[in-house]
């Protein structure tokens, strides 16, 4: 069971998380908050694995919450969610420890997936952010495919930065989503890196994928 804490200055969306997350298989909203202050005593109280937080709050903005969240319970996954895609905004919440970054106009199976994907170890992004985060790291020039990756797994790279996600792979690739998240880990071994942000940069920058 997944323990989900909703941080959210926004009573109707506050209620429309909840009202979604909290009826679906294997989540469990421990907590829902109007801001982030004091975020530590919220923290304690709602214990969760996993934190949906807006980027707009007053007094405490949630890449500061972000911050504070990674120094009181390192652990935990964050994902931000906005109504803003710009990049500075969507950097400065990954360099905060954010693992994923929704568009709040994200379909309700999509933040359930992306939910799941965080919890796996991925790092779920509306397909117009991921293409801002590959947009931002790609470079200029070429270089060669140094890192041994195999054909599917320069697929599943195509793919994800695409925005799809593992569950959406599988489908694709008609293979099993434990199929998917093993060729992921094979991935990060090989690129030696430990986000999907960092894989799909690099993998562009090298010129893996295009």
């Amino acid at each position: 069971m997944t323990r989900v804490a909703i941080f959210d200055d926004n009573e109707r969306i506050r209620n429309s998380l909840y009202m979604l997350l909290d009826g679906s298989p294997g989540i469990e909203v421990t907590g829902v908050f109007e801001d982030a202050e004091q975020i530590g005593l919220k923290l304690q109280k709602s214990l969760p694995d996993l934190v949906l937080m807006d980027i707009d709050m007053p007094v405490i903005n949630g890449i500061e919450a972000a911050k504070q969240i990674r120094t009181i319970l390192p652990k935990v996954v964050i994902i931000m969610q906005t109504i803003f895609d710009d990049e500075e905004r969507i950097f400065q919440s990954l360099k905060a420890g954010a693992q994923g970054y929704l568009t709040k106009d994200a379909a309700p199976l999509k933040i359930i997936e992306a939910i799941e994907e965080a919890m796996a170890g991925g790092s779920p992004m509306t397909p117009g952010i991921a293409r801002k985060v590959i947009n931002y790291f790609t470079s200029n020039h070429s270089d060669h495919d140094e890192f041994n990756l195999s054909l599917r797994e320069k697929e599943i790279l195509q793919l994800l930065s695409e925005g799809l996600s593992y569950k959406m792979i599988a489908a694709r690739l008609y293979i099993a989503y434990e199929t998917v998240h093993s060729h992921i880990r094979k991935i990060y071994q090989k690129l030696q890196v430990n986000s999907l942000g960092e894989a799909l940069s690099l993998a562009f920058r090298k010129k893996i994928i295009s």
